[in-house]
C-alpha cells in the first residue's frame, strides 16, 4: 500500500493564507447569505458577482456562457448567489458539486439552509425539471455557484495526482476552461505506479470498493456499480515501471487538443508523462495516440465524480473557516448502475412491469 513519505508540506502555506487572507466573521455573529456571498469572494480571489449591474455580471469574465448548440440548452455561469434572500440567516451550509432534485431535497431534509454549487445551476435542468426559485423557496434553501470562478485557486488537483505545476493556464489556446497544468513530480512520486497507488489512498478507494460490495450483497446484484469505482485511475499508455519526469496534466472535456499537446511538448521538452483527469478518454483516443508518437506515458487519473473530493472538500474547508459559526457539510451524490431485474423490490419491479404493459406499450 502507498504510504506518503511527505505531508502536506506544500500545501499548507496555501492553505493557511486562502482561509484566513480574509477577514472571518466571528463565531458569535449571525451570518446572513450576504456573509456567504463575501467568503466566496475571498475564496475566489474577487470572482464573484456582488453587486447587481445591468446587464447582470457586466465586466465579471468568470460570467461565462457554455453552448454546445444543441437549440435551448445554453447555460450561463453567474459565480455568487443564485437565488435567495440576501438577509436571510444561515446556520447549516453544503457544499455541492451540482445541483439535483436529489441535492435540494437532502438540504430541505436535513435542516441546510444554504447549498454552494461547483458547476453552474440551471433552471429546471439542476431542480427536478421545475422552476428552480419556487422550488427552493419552498424550502427556504438559499443558492450558490462557483465554478470557473474556483478553478486555479488552489493547486490540489496537481498534488493530488503527484505533481507541482510551474505553469498554469486557465485558457490555453485562448479557451476559457481549457485548464493545464505543467508540474514537477513531487519527491516521493518516481513511476506512474506511484501516481496509481497514491490516488487510491487519496480517494479511499479499497473502502469505497468494501461498501460497493456490501450493496452487491444486500442487493443480490453481483453487476452492480459505481461511477467512483468503475472508474478508478488507469495507465492509457506506458507501464506501472515508467519514469515520472515533468508532468503535462490537462481535462480533455475543456477542448484541449492533440496540436495542444505537441506544442506543448515543444515548448516543455522535458514533459515525459501525461495526466488527464475529470473527464477520461479511451485508449483509442486520438489523445492516446499522440501521447504515444512523442513517446509519453499516459495516465486516466480521478474522474469527474470524485472533483467532490478534489474541489468540493477544499471549497467546504475554506468556508468553515471563514464562517466558524455556521455547520458545514459535504453533499456527496453516488451514481449507481444496476441490471433493471435487480433494482429495488419485487414489487417495485412488479409495479414497473404492470404500468408498462397496461400503459406504455399498447398502440393507440
Amino acid at each position: 500500500m502507498y504510504s506518503f513519505s511527505r505531508k502536506l508540506t506544500v500545501l499548507t502555506p496555501i492553505i493557511v493564507v486562502l482561509l484566513f487572507s480574509g477577514a472571518a466573521v466571528a463565531a458569535d455573529k449571525v451570518v446572513t447569505v450576504a456573509d456567504v456571498v463575501d467568503a466566496l469572494n475571498v475564496i475566489t480571489g474577487g470572482r464573484v458577482i456582488t453587486k447587481a449591474a445591468t446587464p447582470f455580471g457586466t465586466g465579471n469574465p468568470f460570467v461565462v456562457t457554455k453552448s454546445s448548440n444543441i437549440p435551448g440548452k445554453a447555460i450561463t455561469e453567474t459565480p455568487g448567489l443564485v437565488v435567495g434572500d440576501p438577509k436571510m440567516q444561515v446556520r447549516k451550509l453544503a457544499v455541492g458539486m451540482t445541483l439535483t432534485e436529489s441535492e435540494i431535497e437532502l438540504a430541505g431534509a436535513t435542516g441546510v439552509d444554504a447549498i454552494v454549487l461547483h458547476h453552474p445551476v440551471a433552471d429546471a435542468a439542476s431542480s427536478g425539471g421545475v422552476p428552480l426559485r419556487g422550488y427552493v423557496d419552498l424550502y427556504h434553501l438559499a443558492v450558490f455557484e462557483v465554478h470557473e470562478a474556483f478553478h486555479g485557486r488552489h493547486p490540489g488537483i496537481a498534488w493530488m495526482h503527484g505533481h507541482v505545476p510551474f505553469k498554469v493556464d486557465v485558457a490555453y489556446g485562448g479557451i476559457q476552461g481549457n485548464v493545464v497544468y505543467v508540474g514537477k513530480p513531487l519527491p516521493e512520486v518516481r513511476t506512474i505506479g506511484d501516481i496509481i497507488d497514491r490516488l487510491a489512498v487519496l480517494s479511499d478507494l479499497s473502502r469505497e470498493k468494501s461498501i460497493l460490495a456490501v450493496k452487491r450483497e444486500q442487493r443480490q446484484s453481483p453487476n452492480l456499480n459505481e461511477a467512483n469505482v468503475a472508474a478508478g485511475p488507469e495507465i492509457l499508455s506506458g507501464s506501472r515501471d515508467d519514469k515520472v519526469g515533468c508532468v503535462l496534466h490537462f481535462f480533455p472535456h475543456t477542448g484541449f487538443t492533440p496540436a495542444h499537446m505537441r506544442q506543448l511538448k515543444k515548448d516543455y521538452p522535458d514533459i515525459t508523462t501525461v495526466v488527464v483527469s475529470i473527464s477520461r478518454v479511451r485508449k483509442d483516443d486520438p489523445l492516446v495516440k499522440t501521447a504515444r508518437d512523442l513517446g509519453l506515458s499516459m495516465v486516466a487519473g480521478n474522474s469527474h465524480a470524485l472533483e467532490i473530493v478534489e474541489n468540493g472538500i477544499p471549497l467546504a474547508c475554506a468556508l468553515k473557516g471563514l464562517l466558524p459559526g455556521v455547520e458545514v457539510v459535504v453533499f456527496r451524490e453516488r451514481v449507481t448502475s444496476a441490471p433493471l431485474e435487480t433494482v429495488g423490490s419485487k414489487a417495485m419491479r412488479d409495479y414497473g412491469t404492470e404500468m408498462a404493459t397496461r400503459y406504455l406499450m399498447q398502440k393507440k
